[in-house]
Order: C-alpha cells, then structure tokens, then sequence
C-alpha cells in the first residue's frame, strides 16, 4: 500500500515536497513513478527513480524543477516541487512496480493521490 502526502495550496514560485509511503519494505525493490492529473486531461508522467536511487528520468515540463530521492530506510519516496507554475495544478500520484518508466502501464501499485494547487 502506497500512502502520499503533502500536497497543498502554494503561490507559483513556491515549493512543496510530497511524501510516498509504503507499508512494505519490498517497496525497497521497485522502481517508483510520480505522475499527475489535471481535471479532464489524462494522468501524465511527471519522473521516476530506480529501485536502488539511480535513474531519474523527468517530463521536460518539470526538468530542472522537479527531483524525485528516496530514503529505502523509511521506505519512502519523495518529490521535491521548486518554482511551481499554476499549469503543475493537479492531484499528484505515486506508483510502484516494473519495469516503470514514464507510463501507467509500468507500475503495479499506486497511491491515492495527493492534490496540488498553485495559484498566480
């Protein structure tokens, strides 16, 4: 099971960081996606990181912005938003699994989401 958190209402300019917890320590062994969705658009990929904290890959839309860390200790993945725009609006999934990459189709499990706002 895949808990995240720590979404919110933030101006365009500021930072959030968002939490994926897992309950279980073979989270440890998957690769994990972050991806969102804005209303009436299609879940998009936002980036990913290897099961072993190697391999980010980001969305252009975000490079540079945006950087996904994990902590297997805590069983824990993090997104780390800097210098959000009012187009990153949008509820903020977590996902785990193989092989993973930039589609839905790549992971098993998902979170439920955590929604984040940010106005101009």
């Amino acid at each position: 099971q895949l808990q995240a958190s720590g979404g919110g209402l933030v101006q365009a300019g500021g930072s959030l960081r968002l939490s994926c917890a897992a309950s279980e320590r073979t989270f440890s062994n998957y690769n994990v996606g972050w991806f969102r969705q804005a209303p009436g658009k299609e879940r998009e990929f936002v980036g990913t990181i290897g099961w072993n904290g190697a391999g980010t890959y980001y969305a252009d839309s975000v490079k540079g912005r945006f950087t996904i860390s994990r902590d297997n200790a805590k069983i824990t993945v993090y997104l780390q938003m800097n210098s959000l725009k009012p187009e990153d609006t949008a509820v903020y999934y977590c996902a785990a699994g193989y092989p993973g990459g930039r589609t839905v189709a790549g992971y098993d499990y998902w979170g439920q989401g955590t929604q984040v706002t940010v106005s101009s």
